[in-house]
């Protein structure tokens, strides 16, 4: 497989995974939300819709701008905020003391992340 190819499914992994936990984070009342996750509820609101919101649009991000060759540098960019999103996370939970729990999943979402952020880059 080409590198292209390994990057259309690393965006394709990233918008399935943004795209759904970022609209819950954006509209889902922040009560059902924090029986799914404990920290929307100890955050304030606009915290949690902003991060939805960024997440949401960072999903549409890794796919739309390319595939229809509008602006195309935005998924590069968008797979830049996506790290900063992780990054973010990851000190975020480990102030928390939830490192041990939360590091695997936001790894690898930063190292998927990063990994379009940085491919996309070089073929742009």
């Amino acid at each position: 497989m080409t590198l292209d190819t390994w990057l259309w499914i690393a965006q394709g992994l990233l918008a399935a995974i943004y795209g759904p936990a970022g609209l819950m984070k954006a509209v889902m009342p922040i009560p059902r939300l924090a029986k799914m996750m404990i920290w929307p509820g100890q955050l304030p609101v606009r915290v949690t819709r902003f991060i939805g919101v960024a997440e949401l649009a960072g999903a549409i991000a890794m796919i739309l701008p390319i595939l229809l060759d509008i602006a195309p540098l935005l998924t590069p960019l968008a797979a830049i905020g996506l790290s900063v999103i992780q990054i973010l996370a990851i000190a975020f939970h480990y102030q928390r003391g939830e490192l041990r729990q939360s590091w695997p999943i936001n790894g690898a979402f930063l190292a998927l992340s990063l990994f379009v952020a940085i491919g996309r880059w070089e073929l742009f």
